[in-house]
């Protein structure tokens, strides 16, 4: 039977975030109106469950409409994914019985802005390590020391989800996850990229920034860890983040294939490229990598909203999406910007813009290298020895 998908997302909403995209991006400014919007919809209320005061949405409604945001505006949807991550895992475990992250749903039903603050310069063990010292208080809270990178929302977030290492007994070092305010915090203003520009995503210092106790939501071995709050984190992060390149692809399709009509061939006497062979192949290598892109995304989003079973093979499952999803991003705009010409390589076309913001998604966790580790495990078993 047909599934009734729920969107938020409003036509007029998206046309005045696409015609903002560009100045944003040209300033390396914050996209404000983007986000008063958005909040004003509900949508960051999105994973936040009916009985909470939110819209209750799934994981696959949501990545839908995180791609139709991406093809509006790259950087506006990377940016409000990061917050949807951090609801999206607090969401996943209400729903699965699992209420440790519940202040998040509550705090996000009343407003606040939630960044991901676990990146950091140098770290390649990335969720499984962290440079960050966490200093655990008398009254059960910890206070946190260190340096996270790539802060998306810094100038508007109200909460840090973040981590660090507590190593007080180094027979046991625990990774501990919690949820910080601005104290104790600073931003640096050093966000002057190539692309993904209105992110924002500056670096965060953490000088003593506390959380309590009932703010502290895992405390768990360094390395891989089978623990629902992981799974939970992988699953939001990867299908999100996927979802913003995914609506990438779908633009720059969009942008290529109207370029062939409006485009002539003084070879051909004035014809038109969409009838030209060599040019029509391109945009159906383009599409055919597309299609493929936003069938996988969605069926994934659904098999984690039905709690389908894929074993050993989830995490596979979800770095090997991101993978794709990035990577065939940057293929199908590439392809567009050749069929679209030369035009477009210059400063302020879309599609220029969108092949720098499309270039982000090489640096997001899960990276190729580990990617492609997970992958190999999950198929020939552990490396031996």
């Amino acid at each position: 039977m047909p599934r009734d998908l729920r969107t938020v997302l409003t036509d007029d909403l998206l046309e005045r975030v696409h015609a903002r995209a560009a100045a944003h991006d040209r300033d390396n400014t914050f996209p404000h109106e983007d986000l008063a919007e958005l909040a004003a919809l509900g949508y960051l209320r999105a994973f936040v469950p009916a009985d909470l005061g939110g819209l209750g949405l799934s994981l696959e409604e949501v990545a839908r409409e995180q791609a139709r945001l991406a093809a509006a505006a790259p950087a506006t949807a990377l940016a409000v994914n990061m917050h949807l991550v951090v609801t999206g895992l607090a969401g996943l475990l209400h729903a699965r019985g699992d209420d440790s992250a519940l202040f998040v749903l509550q705090d996000a039903a009343a407003g606040e802005i939630f960044a991901f603050g676990n990146s950091e310069a140098g770290n390649d063990l990335v969720m499984f390590g962290s440079r960050t010292h966490a200093e655990r208080t008398p009254d059960g809270g910890y206070r946190f020391t260190g340096t996270k990178i790539f802060t998306t929302l810094s100038p508007v977030w109200t909460r840090l989800a973040t981590f660090g290492l507590d190593e007080h007994d180094p027979a046991d070092p625990r990774l501990v996850h919690a949820v910080v305010t601005r104290e104790g915090t600073a931003t640096r203003d050093d966000w002057d990229t190539l692309g993904m520009r209105a992110t924002q995503s500056a670096t965060t210092v953490l000088d003593g920034a506390y959380a309590p106790a009932e703010r502290v939501y895992r405390r768990l071995p360094p390395g891989p860890s089978a623990d629902p709050f992981i799974f939970a984190l992988f699953a939001c992060f990867e299908i999100l983040l996927a979802a913003v390149y995914t609506g990438i692809g779908r633009r720059a399709l969009e942008l290529g294939a109207q370029a062939t009509f409006r485009r002539t061939s003084f070879k051909h006497h004035g014809r038109s490229l969409d009838q030209d062979p060599d040019i029509r192949w391109k945009v159906a290598d383009a599409a055919l990598v597309q299609d493929g892109a936003e069938l996988a995304l969605y069926a994934l989003a659904r098999d984690v909203d039905e709690q389908t079973d894929h074993g050993s093979r989830w995490f596979a499952q979800l770095v090997g999406l991101k993978v794709r999803a990035t990577e065939g991003a940057r293929v199908v705009v590439d392809l567009a910007l050749r069929v679209a010409g030369g035009g477009e390589y210059f400063t302020g076309h879309e599609l220029t813009r969108l092949y720098r913001d499309v270039l982000a998604g090489i640096y997001h966790p899960s990276d190729d290298e580990s990617a492609h580790a997970t992958v190999a495990a999950s198929v020939l078993g552990p490396l031996r020895g």
